[in-house]
């Protein structure tokens, strides 16, 4: 079950973290993948990585913010290893992003959070779900937030706009290509150990009921569900992934 042999996944924001954590899972399961990032060198580590696990990838660097630079770096992509089949849209995180409540922002830093968060989405689907509707097979997996899907006071108002509009969006896609194949999902994800101080983590993960933060691999783990044949008659759902804080 689960199996991805023969499929092209591109990963977008995989040079670490979460979008590394799926690079790798989805490449285990067999997937070719393209892993994009803005900096050259965790691509390439990323990349690195999955081969000497036996696996096959390809680094993709491309702003996807940029539709033209989206247009051409799938199209380099799918010279190169055929069509993609599977689209994660991970990047959602400027560099810089600090912590601030709406009315201590200027309007000239809210764009940043929903040019990637949404329109990086937009971009990277309107480049590749035409191709799967043709071919009628694909899948398309958003890695949202639960700033999205619930009211936070702590200051991230307009990167959860970015989220809330991406959620959105692929509820309107899923249904508009159903008929055709191809699946669109979002997973909302919770709080997750980057590797932050652990004496900070320590604190953040007893607000969680499951006792930790999440990790890469549990995300990584529902994208490969998602992006997999048996996820068929999952579509236009978004998920909750978050060890139960909160519950929906």
């Amino acid at each position: 079950m689960f199996g991805l042999d023969g499929r092209i996944a591109l990963v977008t924001g995989a040079g670490q973290g979460v979008g590394a954590g799926i690079a790798r899972a989805l490449a285990a399961r067999g997937a070719v993948v393209a892993v994009n990032d803005l900096e050259r060198e965790r691509a390439t580590a990323v990349e690195t990585e999955i081969a000497a696990q036996g696996g096959r990838a390809r680094r993709a660097i491309f702003d996807v913010t940029d539709y033209d630079a989206v247009a051409a770096g799938i199209r380099a992509i799918e010279g190169d290893l055929g069509p993609i089949d599977v689209l994660v849209n991970n990047a959602g995180v400027p560099a810089g992003m600090d912590v601030r409540k709406f009315l201590d922002t200027e309007p000239d830093q809210w764009r940043r959070y929903v040019d990637l968060n949404l329109y990086g989405v937009m971009n990277c689907c309107r480049a590749t779900v035409g191709g799967m509707s043709e071919r009628g097979w694909g899948r398309v997996i958003t890695i949202s937030s639960g700033a999205g899907t619930i009211g936070m006071s702590f200051g991230v108002s307009p990167y959860a706009a970015g989220k809330g509009g991406a959620i959105s969006f692929m509820r309107h896609l899923a249904l508009e290509t159903a008929a055709s194949g191809v699946t669109a999902n979002t997973v909302a994800i919770g709080l997750i150990d980057n590797q932050l101080d652990p004496s900070v983590t320590a604190g953040l993960a007893k607000t969680i009921p499951t006792g930790r933060l999440g990790k890469p691999d549990d995300v990584a783990a529902l994208c490969v569900y998602l992006a997999s044949p048996e996820a068929s008659w999952m579509t236009g759902q978004t998920i909750n992934l978050n060890g139960g804080n909160p519950t929906s």
